[in-house]
């Protein structure tokens, strides 16, 4: 993937957070950023599925970093000819889990439905420990 398509962080949440944390609003920023520079110097239009997508695994990784993770610690965005690509790293070692969608007393649970979103609008999801303790999660979403 050539770097020019890259965002490890957009400069307004630098200039307003410092190092962090960073927002689900941040990320979707990066990712429209760097699908609009794509399409921008290949000359072409951007898949509108696959930008909705992308905008709404990154919203849930990073809502599920800040919920479960003990905060955003990092993010990249990636777009290439596979699709794009969105990493959030968070603070927690734990993996991210399926919640049952009714509690012990037989009552509708709210949220827990994040995860399976992600899984399922992205067509790989890998996760990764950090040197430092926490994890990484890349989910590519394809496009076209």
């Amino acid at each position: 993937m050539p770097a020019k398509y890259r965002t490890d962080r957009p400069a307004e949440a630098s200039a307003r957070t410092g190092d962090g944390p960073w927002y689900p609003a941040d990320v979707r920023r990066a990712v429209r950023r760097a699908v609009a520079r794509r399409c921008l110097e290949q000359g072409t239009a951007y898949d509108e599925t696959a930008l909705s997508d992308a905008l709404l695994v990154a919203s849930e990784l990073t809502s599920n970093a800040i919920l479960h993770g003990g905060g955003v610690t990092g993010f990249a965005v990636d777009v290439g000819d596979g699709g794009i690509s969105i990493t959030v790293g968070d603070h927690s070692d734990r993996l991210p889990v399926v919640m049952p969608r009714f509690d012990a007393e037989g009552r509708r649970r709210t949220g827990g439905r994040g995860w399976p979103i992600v899984c399922r609008l992205a067509a790989d999801v890998r996760i990764a420990p950090l040197p430092a303790g926490g994890k990484r999660i890349t989910a590519v979403v394809p496009t076209g």
